[in-house]
């Protein structure tokens, strides 16, 4: 379990990576790495504890189709603002999950909904890997992690779940945290969003009642499957994690070391 002595409101999944414990018996610094949601529905006291965690840097992983249909996001400080776009809004299944999402007309995701909303978002997470416009926001990422003067570093996408999530699967894979233990953080997802997840589920299966509420399960939720597609296009693909990152996203044993330094201790 990572060391969480806060919690913010208006994005009930943000969590501090510190406290994770590293295979070589060292840990990941507390408030240097903080994932998020997207921070626009932040309430006051929220906005008084992200002062608390003064982030140096955000990024965000969104593109701008998102952040337009989105609450401007409420920050505190001057944090180094930096866009990270990973998202291809061609891709059927991206296409098809928003579609879901936001209860738009699913006509022409015949095949889509055929194979069901579980196996769209393992195609995303196999598009996490394999892209390259993934490949070189999630690199840029964790070049700022490595750089102290981007830390506290925090990050997000929009639910703070999937784009998220795999980034942090990099970061904490990057400075050696097992799978397990990287498995587990990654799940917590779902343990911290049953009242919002409900909340949302509900008003999607109102704006569409034909909705199957699996459909709108396999998008508000993570699922073990998911990370396990995106595990397995890293072997297809790289043959390694360790592959993944030195040749998927250029994490040198510069970049690897500095990392290290900066958010272990």
């Amino acid at each position: 379990m990572s060391v969480r002595d806060w919690e913010l409101v208006g994005a009930p999944n943000a969590r501090d990576l510190g406290g994770l414990p590293t295979t070589d018996g060292r840990r990941v610094r507390v408030g240097r790495l903080i994932r998020t949601p997207a921070l626009g529905r932040l309430t006051e006291a929220d906005l008084t504890v992200l002062g608390r965690l003064a982030p140096a840097c955000v990024v965000d992983l969104r593109d701008d189709s998102e952040t337009a249909l989105a609450p401007p996001n409420r920050l505190v400080g001057d944090p180094r603002l930096v866009r990270l776009p990973v998202l291809d809004p061609a891709h059927p299944g991206f296409t098809y999950l928003s579609a879901v999402l936001h209860g738009h007309d699913l006509a022409g995701y015949d095949e889509l909904a055929r194979r069901g909303a579980a196996a769209a978002m393992a195609e995303v997470y196999r598009w996490f890997v394999s892209a390259v416009v993934a490949r070189e926001g999630f690199a840029h990422a964790v070049r700022l992690a490595a750089d102290p003067a981007h830390l506290p570093l925090l990050f997000h996408c929009s639910a703070g779940k999937d784009r998220t999530g795999w980034l942090a699967v990099v970061l904490l894979t990057a400075l050696g945290v097992d799978e397990a233990t990287v498995r587990a953080d990654y799940l917590r997802h779902n343990d911290l969003t049953v009242e919002s997840r409900a909340t949302m589920s509900a008003a999607m299966l109102r704006r569409r009642p034909e909705l199957d509420p699996e459909t709108a399960q396999a998008v508000l939720e993570v699922r073990p499957e998911y990370l396990d597609a995106g595990y397995d296009e890293v072997r297809r693909v790289f043959g390694s994690f360790d592959a993944y990152l030195v040749d998927g996203l250029g994490v040198t044993t510069e970049v690897r070391a500095a990392l290290r330094a900066h958010l272990l201790e």
